[in-house]
């Protein structure tokens, strides 16, 4: 069931599709370019068979701990949430967010810790936890470490067009009703948060002239968010303008005004 608030995020832009053909980077066993740093097409595999591997072991186990010992799992249900994609999404974003937090001299909590998160996850002990735990760590350091900036209509309405990708907000709002939504101080506090991390990223890609093997889609960064009575969740923001259609629906309903998430590091055990 589609959620009908829109939570109050602390988000982070993702990065667009850059063409390969510039500067001769165009390797195909190249995934993604960063600066001069490279990220393998078997990097991102090998990483996204780890996980793979770790979940469906785990999640066998546990069926067969609530169904029985000969009990056997659905495909389905042994198939990890995360993909290759995803996978690149973590390496890249977290080389970004090590450079950002470098150059403005931001410091990063080991708040989160990867054998938490990665029993969360379903992934205990593998590389992607450990790299999720590390992204989240600074992800909460350039939420608290950046300035705020300025909530454009175009900035309120990339935020909130993720929120309904997610199914976390109802879809078709308005320009006016995304003002009125955003306006409660708690909410346009994080939401400005969330442009100021978007602008920190885009310079960054230009900087390091960050380019992307066409195999892949637009690269996204996970973001946190904190629906109220409901512990936190997962969702992406891209980085590339997108045309959001307004369709015909009720009036939402209003964001809560005294729910607004901490800035202090979620706990990783009730991510999903």
């Amino acid at each position: 069931m589609r959620a009908r608030r829109v939570i109050v995020a602390a988000s982070v832009a993702a990065l667009g599709v850059l063409s390969l053909a510039a500067c001769g980077r165009s390797a195909p066993s190249v995934a993604a370019y960063v600066g001069d740093t490279t990220y393998s097409v078997d990097r991102v595999d090998t990483l996204f068979a780890e996980a793979q591997a770790t979940y469906e072991e785990n999640a066998r186990a546990a069926f067969r701990q609530e169904n029985g010992p000969s009990a056997s799992p659905s495909p389905e249900l042994l198939r990890i949430k995360a993909t290759r994609q995803d996978m690149l999404n973590l390496l890249v974003g977290l080389d970004l967010a090590k450079r950002i937090v470098a150059e403005k001299n931001i410091p990063v909590q080991d708040q989160i810790k990867a054998d938490q998160l990665g029993q969360s996850l379903k992934v205990p002990g593998s590389e992607y936890a450990k790299l999720a735990a590390e992204w989240y760590n600074h992800f909460v350091a350039l939420q608290t470490g950046l300035p705020t900036a300025e909530l454009t209509d175009s900035e309120r309405s990339k935020l909130y067009d993720a929120l309904v990708e997610a199914d976390i907000a109802s879809p078709g709002w308005s320009v006016e009703q995304q003002r009125a939504q955003f306006a409660a101080p708690e909410i346009a506090q994080q939401a400005t948060a969330v442009v100021a991390l978007s602008t920190a990223f885009k310079e960054e890609v230009e900087r390091e002239d960050v380019t992307v093997n066409p195999r892949y889609s637009s690269l996204e960064i996970p973001a946190l968010f904190q629906v109220p009575n409901q512990g936190l969740g997962l969702y992406n923001l891209p980085y590339l303008d997108r045309t959001s259609t307004v369709t015909d629906v009720s009036t939402p309903e209003p964001l809560p005004s005294s729910e607004a998430p901490s800035a202090e590091a979620p706990d990783p055990g009730t991510a999903s």
